[in-house]
């Protein structure tokens, strides 16, 4: 069962990063109720609630006794700007370009944050550390960025944030190695979003930009060994 911090927080967000970074194909079945709350960490209503959300934006379709289904707009998209854009990019374009927007998010964020806003970045953080499985992990990545984007109070950014992680999603990355089910400990990630969520929630504008930077830079290194 989930734990009472992470009941409910962002509850869409979750799902849709959890169809987007799951590779589900057009009409494919999700994984039934049960085992979305466990891995989502919701309650099942904070889940039905955005299930139904997804719903009418018409990412899902749902037939009683059969289940719920991702609909063909929700992944094909052929006709979708950034879509396209991405099919293009090359991973190592697609990273530069993340390291040129995201660090000025995590300024405006560190200016403009709620309280609430960095409860939930620590919420994400933690749940990324309990993350028993890659793609659970993934999730919780993807929130906490887009939780940050969320911080900077500004809907532009946060278009432009959401835009950039549709082109990402599109971008062959090609098939990426793992030497484990899930990420160790001592994770590199960990850290480097613990010191941006620290620079934010210290309205430190400059040290943001640096940390959200030096961690781009990192997976950067990661997956090419150069930047």
């Amino acid at each position: 069962m989930p734990d009472s911090a992470s009941l409910d927080v962002n509850p869409v967000a979750r799902l849709r990063s959890y169809i987007a970074e799951g590779g589900f194909s057009s009409g494919v079945k999700l994984p039934p109720e049960r085992h979305l709350t466990d891995v989502l960490g919701l309650t099942r209503t904070a889940l039905r609630k955005a299930l139904d959300v997804l719903e009418r934006d018409g990412v899902i379709w749902r037939h009683v006794g059969k289940g719920t289904f991702l609909a063909d707009a929700a992944s094909t998209r052929s006709d979708n700007a950034s879509v396209r854009l991405g099919r293009q990019l090359t991973p190592f374009r697609m990273m530069r370009a993340r390291m040129v927007i995201e660090p000025a998010i995590a300024r405006e964020a560190a200016i403009n944050a709620t309280g609430e806003s960095i409860l939930r970045m620590t919420q994400a953080l933690s749940r990324s550390r309990a993350a028993t499985t890659w793609q659970a992990y993934e999730v919780e990545d993807d929130i906490f960025h887009r939780t940050v984007a969320e911080a900077s109070d500004n809907l532009l950014l946060l278009s432009l944030f959401d835009q950039l992680n549709e082109v990402r999603r599109a971008v062959a990355w090609g098939n990426v190695e793992r030497s484990s089910v899930h990420p160790s400990p001592d994770h590199s990630s960990f850290g480097q979003h613990d010191a941006i969520a620290d620079a934010i929630a210290s309205r430190d504008p400059q040290r943001s930009y640096d940390e959200m930077r030096a961690h781009l830079q990192s997976v950067a290194a990661r997956l090419f060994m150069e930047v």
